[in-house]
């Protein structure tokens, strides 16, 4: 898939709120802080940082919300990412009990955010996990158990396999677990509104201004075709895109597609039958399938997430029989949209976040593997924390997990991987 510097053609993109063209940096500058990366991570570090005293520039490739955070599925669910008991001889039982506790506190965060600033991006409340078998659906009676016992705020209900129509007109799953603490909105307008947002805090925002070269010391320098910022700290939040820019953590994170459709709008009563409730709906298969309503009735309708570094050349092609296994009866509902990019996986599927150990007033978050709408906004005040207090509580239990370096190099880490996850889908499938 040819990269453009404009947004992907996404039906985000045809619905987005005033999309600002930004300038590109053409002048010496400095800052208290550098942010290099305009997506939820990089916008809200700066917010985080500007709402504490500092200054703050960012500096965007492309445009703000050009890579995940302005293409995803839109869905703000709670969770950091795959069961994090397991991080527990890292962190001991208290870090894990903050990592849980993070999982559901980040949802809460980015609705006080779109609150606080009043954004319009089609926020709705309401979210149900899918299970593909019954032993899955067991398991959500155990979920379900344990964030009761955490005190989870949130209404939370079982739906047994006979009265899956109250939520989704399908018939292939086992059951599902309704969370009405988790939900979904669109991402770029979220994002977009966050830029005005940190603007009007005093952030600088530059877009089309691709970092060419950094020069470490006490501080320092990040240096672009047309200018140049100094600034004490450096934040890195490039995630999938972060390429060689710094090579200390590109291995670290595989570039894995991902790929959207959405239909035409739907008749109201047929966006009735399909999701009853307007939830957010996310099953539990490796190559998951995740789906919602548009504010107009549109099917969008993601997954099937690849990691071969090959894309589809016909995503709706692609990605229409999938959705027709669970919704035979769009037959002859037509897509209006179909788009995809790069999303940031790491081998543990928890994010990395940390400062460099070699040049330690430089942080970093990335790697959500699929969780970011959320873990973005609880990562980017960790930084902020880091960065303002010069310590933080969260910001070091996440740092404690060790991350690996995926094997191969930059040419054989995606051909690896993808050998990886076909093992796993066909194990899926015995």
């Amino acid at each position: 898939m040819m990269q453009s510097n404009e947004h992907a053609p996404s039906y985000y993109r045809a619905s987005a709120n005033a999309m600002v063209q930004r300038p590109a940096l053409e002048a010496d500058l400095s800052a208290d802080v550098c942010v290099i990366g305009g997506g939820f991570t990089g916008v809200n570090t700066a917010i985080e940082l500007a709402q504490r005293g500092l200054s703050v520039i960012l500096l965007e490739a492309r445009r703000i919300g050009w890579g995940a955070s302005g293409r995803n599925g839109g869905q703000l669910i709670r969770g950091i990412g795959h069961d994090v008991s397991g991080f527990a001889k890292y962190v001991g039982e208290e870090g894990v009990r903050y990592m849980e506790r993070a999982g559901i506190d980040s949802v809460a965060l980015v609705g006080q955010r779109i609150a606080e600033h009043g954004i319009d991006c089609d926020l709705r409340w309401g979210f149900c996990e899918l299970a593909n078998t019954p032993a899955q659906f067991a398991a959500f009676k155990g979920e379900q158990a344990h964030l009761e016992a955490m005190g989870y705020a949130h209404e939370t209900r079982l739906v047994g396999p006979q009265d899956m129509a109250q939520v989704v007109g399908s018939t292939v799953y086992a059951g599902g677990l309704v969370d009405m603490g988790s939900g979904h909105l669109h991402p770029l307008n979220l994002v977009l509104g966050e830029a005005r947002a940190a603007e009007a805090l005093g952030v600088r925002i530059f877009e089309h201004s691709p970092v060419l070269e950094l020069i470490h010391g006490e501080t320092v320098q990040v240096r672009c075709a047309g200018g140049s910022v100094r600034a004490a700290n450096l934040v890195l939040a490039c995630n999938a895109h972060l390429e060689e820019l710094e090579p200390r953590l590109s291995g670290k994170v595989l570039p894995a597609g991902s790929y959207i459709i959405a239909t035409e709008p739907l008749p109201e009563p047929v966006a009735q039958q399909l999701i009853p409730r307007n939830l957010a709906l996310c099953d539990q298969k490796v190559g998951l399938d995740y789906y919602r309503l548009t504010a107009d009735r549109r099917l969008l309708f993601g997954g099937a997430c690849h990691y071969s570094g090959r894309d589809p050349q016909d995503i709706a092609a692609y990605m229409r029989p999938k959705m027709l296994k669970v919704f035979p009866q769009l037959a002859n509902t037509a897509i209006e949209f179909q788009w995809g990019g790069k999303i940031g996986i790491t081998a543990n599927r928890f994010p990395q976040v940390g400062r460099l150990k070699q040049y330690p007033n430089v942080f970093y978050a990335q790697g959500y593997s699929g969780h970011g709408l959320n873990v973005t906004h609880w990562c980017a005040r960790l930084l902020a924390e880091g960065i303002h207090a010069g310590a933080s509580q969260g910001l070091d239990i996440f740092s404690q997990v060790p991350h690996m370096t995926f094997p191969g190099g930059k040419a054989l880490r995606s051909p690896l991987l993808a050998l990886g996850m076909l093992w796993y889908r066909l194990r899926e499938a015995l």
